[in-house]
């Protein structure tokens, strides 16, 4: 019987990673002629879940997440680690490690729980993972909240100032409820990732004071790194008497976590957060056309420079952090920056199909869905594959798409829906100098990567 190889992917938006890495470690498993399944667990939650019975017959676990994954499951199994990019282009390897890995010896749950603790920053690979747990479980209050804030302008830029009208429900839907959780959620959830449950109340309390204070998403991450590390070091060094140790997680931790993390947010944390926060905002609010332009620049090649990753997700935090602060033009340009890549290679593969294989071609059509919905992730299957030509081609085109985008200061309500954002009336200003921004990026990313890409020979 050929071996089971089992899997879980997980990243941090829950869009484009997660099944890429899926399908790399899929294809990866049965080219090697092992029998796989693979977990997925995505911005719909699980999918294709693993039974009790697989996990018992699998000979080796791949987990390949960015955020907080529960691997409690796995107790006695050889699993290999590491994150959803790493799986995309290196699942071969990845399939050889886990299989050349000895059985570890049945332990009890406890135990298990204990050790991962222990190893745990090691394991999360520290601050980045953490801080892509929070923006997880943060974007899908960003997406519901933007663009139903952005319908509340189809009854006119002023209808949502009307006390009950249907404009003033999904203003109070989208900007009063869903934005005013992000900053908590966000806090919360990065503290969540250090100390798992322990950390949640202190972090979700610590993004709430920060919203209130002034000090946005900057005080926000703040507060969740804080939470977590304050919640973890309680629960690992305050030593109880036995019969006081169940009162530890019901009112010990909660209770002086939150307290600590609320007196530091309020009194030491807080105002120099917040005084940084207005500061940057006066600043890109009276930046003049020349400099908005370098931003664009800088905004633009972030998106595209590891589309999806860190840097990727840098920019389009800074994008948020501004539009809630109430400056509109730098997530007018990261969103534009971000869709161009994907549109770009598959405009490239139409243009010049002797210059991509056949899986390329395909990959091509499905880009231009991915692109027109702002998922820069689209363009990974071309970056992965050929990262010295693709990668310069695309931060190119998105640089270019950033700076047009800021040159003529087109604002965006949204922060997500790709094209479907220019059908609502009033959510972007300047439409059609937005349209041709990322039509000249796409052009220029077609343009730089069909010049520095060789013709391919196909059997």
């Amino acid at each position: 019987m050929a071996k089971l190889i089992v899997a879980i992917t997980s990243c941090p938006t829950g869009i484009a990673h997660t099944y890429m890495a899926a399908e790399a470690i899929e294809q990866a498993a049965k080219k090697k002629g092992y029998e796989v399944k693979v977990e997925t667990q995505g911005s719909v939650g699980a999918e294709n879940e693993l039974t009790a019975e697989e996990i018992a017959r699998a000979d080796g676990v791949i987990i390949a997440a960015d955020t907080k994954v529960d691997d409690t499951r796995f107790v006695g199994k050889p699993v290999v680690k590491t994150g959803t990019g790493d799986a995309i282009k290196n699942a071969e390897a990845l399939i050889d490690q886990v299989v050349q890995q000895k059985t570890s010896p049945v332990q009890d749950v406890e135990t298990v729980q204990q050790q991962q603790q222990a190893e745990r920053p090691r394991e999360r690979r520290g601050v980045y993972q953490h801080l892509m747990t929070g923006v997880s479980y943060m974007i899908p209050f960003v997406v519901a909240g933007g663009l139903l804030i952005a319908l509340s302008f189809m009854f006119g830029i002023h209808a949502a100032e009307e006390k009950g009208t249907l404009a003033a429900a999904l203003k109070q839907i989208g900007g009063e409820t869903a934005f005013a959780l992000m900053v908590p959620v966000l806090a919360g959830f990065i503290a969540f990732s250090i100390a798992d449950r322990p950390g949640i109340a202190p972090g979700l309390v610590g993004g709430m004071l920060a919203s209130q204070i002034g000090s946005g998403f900057l005080g926000g991450i703040v507060a969740g790194f804080l939470a977590g590390y304050v919640a973890l070091g309680i629960k690992k060094h305050l030593k109880l008497p036995a019969t006081l140790e169940g009162l530890k997680p019901v009112l010990i931790i909660p209770l002086f976590s939150v307290l600590i993390v609320g007196l530091l947010m309020i009194y030491v944390i807080g105002t120099p957060m917040a005084a940084v926060t207005e500061g940057l905002t006066r600043f890109l609010q009276g930046m003049q056309a020349g400099s908005a332009v370098v931003l664009g620049l800088l905004l633009g090649a972030m998106m595209a420079f590891d589309v999806g990753g860190p840097l990727n997700k840098a920019a389009y935090t800074f994008g948020i952090t501004m539009l809630e602060a109430g400056v509109q033009t730098p997530m007018a340009a990261v969103m534009a920056a971000g869709m161009t890549p994907p549109l770009g290679l598959a405009l490239a593969t139409f243009l010049r199909k002797n210059r991509f294989t056949r899986d390329e071609r395909e990959a091509g059509k499905a880009a231009v869905v991915l692109g027109a919905s702002f998922i820069t992730e689209g363009a990974i299957p071309f970056a992965a594959k050929d990262p010295l030509r693709v990668i310069p081609s695309i931060m190119i085109g998105s640089a270019v798409t950033g700076a047009l985008s800021m040159w003529f200061n087109v604002t965006l309500v949204a922060p997500h829906g790709g094209v479907f954002v220019f059908f609502i009336p009033h959510a972007i200003t300047h439409l059609l100098p937005y349209m041709l921004s990322i039509a000249i990026g796409t052009l220029v990313t077609a343009v730089f990567v069909t010049l520095l890409k060789k013709p391919v020979q196909e059997a």
